[in-house]
């Protein structure tokens, strides 16, 4: 069987030897390495204009889908690795970010829009924060 999406980020980490927590862990240094993790994801953004770029200049497009997969995926690998330094279950996280905003919906199931097209929050809407901080803070294996 194959390595999950997970253990595979583990794996990387160990190779390059880099951080790995189970449980949720900042560092003294986390201002620093926050910084640092900014600088690595503003180059990868940075690549959208070399993007833009391209597609203005009507390259093919698969080209310009080959380079959007890569700049998606790079992100993903960066955001998942730097979620296992801190020992943040990003699965559960997402998880809970999603049920977040599913729950924006209207009593009917369907977004709500203003009149100017803008998405509003449903009646049942709840914050995605307090379910994260409870997550983070149960005891690791729970």
């Amino acid at each position: 069987m194959n390595p999950s999406f997970a253990e595979r980020i583990r794996a990387m980490n160990a190779m390059y030897k880099l951080a790995a927590h189970d449980a949720p862990s900042i560092p003294d240094d986390v201002a620093d390495r926050l910084r640092k993790f900014k600088a690595t994801l503003g180059d990868e953004v940075d690549e959208i204009d070399e993007i833009v770029a391209a597609a203005e200049r009507g390259d093919d497009k698969l080209d310009l889908a080959v380079a959007i997969a890569d700049l998606l995926g790079d992100v993903i690998v960066y955001c998942r690795s730097e979620a296992l330094k801190y020992g943040i279950p990003l699965e559960a996280v997402l998880g809970i970010i999603m049920d977040s905003n599913e729950s924006k919906l209207g009593a009917d199931g369907k977004p709500i829009y203003d009149t100017n097209g803008k998405f509003l929050k449903g009646p049942g809407y709840w914050k995605p924060e307090p379910k994260i901080r409870e997550l983070l803070a149960k005891p690791q294996g729970s």
